[in-house]
């Protein structure tokens, strides 16, 4: 798949013909995928790869999900409804910066052949922020803080997750992509739960945590932000040592606006000739943005409306984090067996009726979010993992990072939908209502937009079908 419509960029000022546009469909038999040109790799590797998911699992489980996002949406900082609201609003704009940067900085991934590089310095710097994020008090007048440390950080979080997605044909081929996603996402949440019992146990739980840290000041959560910098560190080296840059021919450095040209030719020149594989972006574009939705918006539900304390927040956060595990890596061998579309829409439809569940049976307090929460997280896990190698099996070698980067751009064009709904159904809730606390009518926001990207995903043919 040639990268410009017309021309291709060789140096400042010069320019050589592309490839001739093709025409009609796209011939399988003549296009070679990353993964048809990987060898694989053993488990050692295939683990080493996975530590990356379970190093970087912080961010999402601790700080977007189960701690940070509910420190910084509680009476401390404002509102219930007011700090939701914002959290809404910083996690729309975030997605928007996304869009912009995630393609070119992939495609800039794929011409220099610095992915993994480009991988390791984007970790670190998000073990930063995430350590960062120990500023942040609770008070009001930290609330812009502790938001745009949050929103950086997302971005500096997907930007990574592109160009690691890009590695997976180092360790995958067409016959173990499901398995070796799903076990990379399963191993993540496993991460997730010993990085989150650990940050309960250490510091958040007890009246006098390790090394004296005590609740005063939010001291027990923003010490745990410190430790997810370090653990975020840590964690992630086992796969910056083992993934390696691959040499590729020398090219130019392109500038942004040809990048943007070179991008736009790709997606016209994708249209033309892999018409399902647009759809397929655009419809994981919406089901993806539902499934960040359930992770960014979980914990807060859990906390503003069935009255759970930190504590009780956390410890639902490992047990759905050691489900979501188990079912991701089992999932992952029906993926290979039955294939991907399978596995993502039979997950998308559980959400959906499972969202509408903890709808309607909100009044029935704790009890109702622990069973009908649970079984939440069994699909969101299969449903990712399936996406990523729905995607994989597909992508022409040498197009990883400028495809995983359209694939991050396409979901977050589309990123201020859940945070807008979620924000829409809190407001709306309120004027039907008339009561106070209206965050559960938030649910109704994410549903939406799950149910949308399932009927999105119904015409798209299966991997098998369609190439690049």
């Amino acid at each position: 798949m040639a990268t410009a419509d017309d021309d291709t960029v060789t140096g400042p000022g010069e320019r050589r013909p592309a490839d001739p546009a093709p025409t009609g469909t796209l011939d399988p038999a003549k296009v070679t995928t990353s993964l048809e040109a990987s060898g694989g790799a053993g488990l050692g590797k295939i683990t080493a790869w996975a530590f990356w998911d379970w190093g970087s699992q912080p961010w999402n489980t601790v700080i977007t999900t189960f701690v940070f996002a509910v420190y910084i949406t509680g009476e401390s900082f404002g509102s219930t409804n007011y700090t939701s609201q914002m959290l809404a609003l910083a996690t729309g704009v975030a997605g928007l910066f996304v869009a912009a940067l995630a393609p070119v900085l992939g495609q800039n991934s794929d011409r220099s052949g610095r992915t993994v590089r480009n991988l390791r310095w984007q970790t670190w710097l998000l073990a930063l922020i995430a350590a960062a994020l120990f500023l942040v008090k609770p008070d009001p007048a930290y609330l812009a803080l502790g938001l745009v440390l949050l929103g950086v950080g997302s971005v500096i979080s997907e930007i990574a997750g592109v160009n690691y997605n890009a590695t997976i044909e180092q360790v995958a081929t067409p016959r173990t992509v499901g398995r070796v996603s799903g076990y990379g996402w399963g191993f993540g949440y496993l991460g997730g739960i010993v990085a989150l019992l650990a940050m309960y146990f250490l510091f958040i739980s007890p009246e006098v945590g390790l090394f004296g840290v005590t609740g005063d000041e939010g001291l027990d959560i923003r010490v745990s932000m410190l430790m997810c910098g370090i653990w975020i560190a840590l964690f992630t080296i086992p796969a910056l040592t083992a993934l390696k840059d691959r040499p590729v021919p020398r090219a130019p450095r392109v500038g942004i606006v040809d990048s943007y040209r070179l991008l736009f030719g790709t997606v016209r020149r994708l249209w033309r000739t892999s018409r399902h594989t647009v759809w397929f972006l655009l419809a994981s574009a919406l089901f993806r943005d539902g499934l960040a939705g359930v992770f960014a918006f979980g914990a807060v539900l859990a906390a503003g409306t069935f009255g759970m304390s930190a504590g009780e927040v956390i410890i639902f956060g490992a047990a759905a984090n050691i489900v979501a595990g188990v079912a991701t890596i089992g999932f992952g061998a029906v993926d290979d067996r039955f294939g991907p579309k399978k596995v993502i829409l039979l997950s998308l439809f559980s959400l959906v009726v499972l969202g509408l569940l903890i709808f309607f049976l909100h009044d029935g307090g704790k009890t109702v979010f622990w069973v009908l929460g649970l079984g939440l997280t069994v699909f969101v896990g299969p449903a990712q993992a399936a996406s990523r190698s729905f995607l994989a099996r597909l992508i022409p070698e040498g197009k990883s990072g400028e495809i995983f980067g359209l694939y991050a751009t396409t979901g977050r064009v589309v990123s201020f939908l859940s945070p807008a709904a979620f924000g829409l159904g809190i407001w709306l809730g309120a004027r039907v209502t008339g009561e106070e606390n209206t965050q559960y009518w938030g649910i109704l926001g994410i549903v939406l937009i799950l149910a949308a990207g399932a009927l999105a995903m119904l015409p798209v043919k299966e991997h098998t079908d369609h190439r690049m």
